[in-house]
């Protein structure tokens, strides 16, 4: 059980550590309470915001929390839970006469449910041979690689289907039949079309496929990455920024267990750096797109969808990215990253 002091951060804390911070207790809220005296809280949805308006991975998180934070005195404890409910928040903090958190009610087991419901189609690529995951993929598509008890592909539906998406459509090829007979067979609220490709065209190539059917912006995805976040969000930011691509993004960090040697000009040393931090945004393969993008596709062209990316921001057009946290992001495109995807998995049932 995490004590109040492990969820508190000073204010001078960059975002990075504080990003860090959360990753490390599994929560989305953290507070900055100097002496224990709640000042702000500063959740997942703070720091996306934050980067959203061009803040920094250096800044002091005081930059990205919120100074208004909703607690609870000690004598109306009792009111915790529906508070909870009305404002929609994760946890909510009590405290004493002094201002200084005694306790913190957590929404774990009541009914909140603060997500934006968004309805779109869903575009999920499922046609590659899945290399990386053999010898699984010489028996079984990628898509239907089981974590846990059911599909990938299925849970990646599933939670679309949590923020009110219905309309779902999959690219398939290698091991089609396979994918079409399991979906066949099963019981589902949602419809299911299938577009075959008839050689590998890439991650962006099949959607030359799509072309007369997508009247609509679309989520695009990948069809082995799960992501814990509100879509109905990233769809909002997406058209409040007039994106003609979104991006989800999730920060990565990552330490060198080596010493970095820097070579200088005249091949002696120029720095040398011991088990050096990086940080970095990585590409999550999930998108909002809009249907131009179908309909400007090159017939029969094999690309990534990265490329078909550059393509537009070369040209000018408006690419955005959505930011989310490490830990928001499970991959399972190799063996190793399909352990962790269950035991993460497992874990939350």
């Amino acid at each position: 059980m995490l004590k109040i002091e492990e969820l508190i951060i000073p204010r001078t804390a960059t975002v990075l550590e504080t990003m860090k911070k959360l990753d490390e207790t599994g929560q989305r809220i953290l507070f900055i309470a100097p002496e224990g005296r709640l000042e702000a809280v500063v959740t997942d949805g703070d720091i996306r915001k934050f980067f959203l308006r061009g803040g920094t991975l250096e800044a002091p998180v005081a930059e990205a929390a919120n100074f208004r934070p909703i607690s609870l005195p000690v004598s109306d404890r009792g009111r915790a839970r529906a508070e909870l409910q009305r404002h929609g928040i994760d946890a909510l903090p009590i405290l004493d006469r002094r201002g200084v958190i005694t306790d913190i009610v957590f929404a774990c087991g009541v009914d909140v449910d603060n997500r934006k419901r968004v309805d779109i189609p869903v575009v999920m690529m499922a046609g590659g041979l899945g290399t990386r995951l053999y010898p699984y993929t010489k028996i079984l598509p990628k898509p239907l690689i089981p974590v846990g008890e059911r599909p990938i592909s299925e849970l990646i539906i599933d939670r679309f289907r949590e923020f009110g998406c219905h309309r779902f459509t999959m690219v398939v090829n290698y091991k089609k039949g396979m994918i079409k007979s399991y979906f066949g067979d099963l019981e589902k609220d949602y419809s299911l079309d299938f577009v075959d490709e008839t050689r590998f065209m890439g991650t962006g190539g099949g959607l030359c496929l799509l072309k007369g059917r997508m009247d609509s912006p679309f989520f695009f995805t990948n069809c082995d990455t799960l992501l814990d976040l509100d879509f109905g969000d990233l769809y909002e930011k997406h058209r409040e920024r007039g994106n003609l691509i979104t991006m989800v993004c999730a920060f990565k960090h990552f330490t060198v267990p080596y010493g970095v040697v820097e070579l200088g000009e005249d091949g002696g040393i120029a720095a040398m750096r011991e088990k050096p931090e990086l940080n970095f945004l990585t590409n999550t393969g999930v998108y909002v797109v809009e249907p131009r993008v179908v309909e400007e596709m090159q017939d029969g062209e094999s690309i990534g969808f990265p490329d078909v990316i550059d393509r537009y921001r070369a040209a000018g057009e408006r690419v955005g990215v959505y930011p989310i946290n490490e830990s928001a992001w499970m991959d399972m495109g190799q063996m190793e990253e399909l352990e962790k995807m269950r035991r993460r998995l497992e874990q939350h049932t």
